[in-house]
């Protein structure tokens, strides 16, 4: 176009306007401003963060426990209340005695199936007494007379160092060191728990290991 065919007041024509507006850049789409990122590919991402799982840094102590019945199926209950015990609160089962078979002693009915195990726990002696009784009532444990037989008997025998002697309990288990089925798988698990004159003095009585 010369200058003779320019529109006497300034405008651009038609066709210069509508070249000018096809020269534009694009417009960039609403909220999205160029980034560094976005040329070198999207940013990583950040790994999950893991939940922390409840401390167990409370002090314990070494207890040990000893488990047995002569009603129903008594290999099962002892097993699963060895299971159950490790499973009580600050607790864990730290050694398992193997599974012995003794006649009853002040006891009444069918042999015993009896077991020892060692355990860490955070509570004290009273609360251990407490959950371990409220394992014997789960199991259906009842009382009707001295002696009954029992679904699930579990007596605690030694709580670290402790000596009590209350109403409710005695530390450590006052005729512990009379009976075999007490002794004898306490001393598989825990030799240094039993002296062997305690040992030698309930030879007599039978009991027999299950294998």
């Amino acid at each position: 176009m010369s200058a003779t065919d320019r529109p006497k007041d300034g405008k651009k024509s038609p066709a210069a306007a509508k070249a000018a507006k096809g020269s534009k850049p694009a417009p960039r789409a609403a909220g999205k401003p160029p980034s560094a990122a976005s040329k070198s590919g999207p940013p990583a991402r950040r790994a999950p963060s893991r939940p922390r799982g409840p401390r167990e840094d409370y002090p314990t102590v070494q207890a040990f426990v000893a488990i047995g019945a002569n009603l129903g199926d008594a290999e099962a209950t002892v097993k699963e209340a060895m299971a159950a015990i490790g499973a009580l609160q600050r607790t864990q089962v730290t050694a398992r005695s193997s599974l012995y078979r003794s006649a009853p002693v002040d006891a009444e009915g069918p042999d015993f199936i009896n077991a020892v195990v060692a355990v860490r726990t955070g509570l004290d002696a009273e609360q251990l007494l407490i959950a371990l009784q409220r394992l014997e009532t789960l199991a259906g444990r009842e009382r009707p007379f001295p002696n009954a037989p029992r679904t699930l008997d579990l007596d605690l025998l030694m709580h670290g160092n402790s000596v009590i002697e209350s109403p409710t309990l005695t530390l450590p288990h006052p005729r512990m060191r009379e009976r075999a089925f007490v002794l004898k798988p306490l001393a598989e698990i825990a030799p240094d728990k039993v002296p062997r004159a305690a040992l030698a003095r309930v030879t007599g009585q039978v009991i027999q290991k299950i294998r």
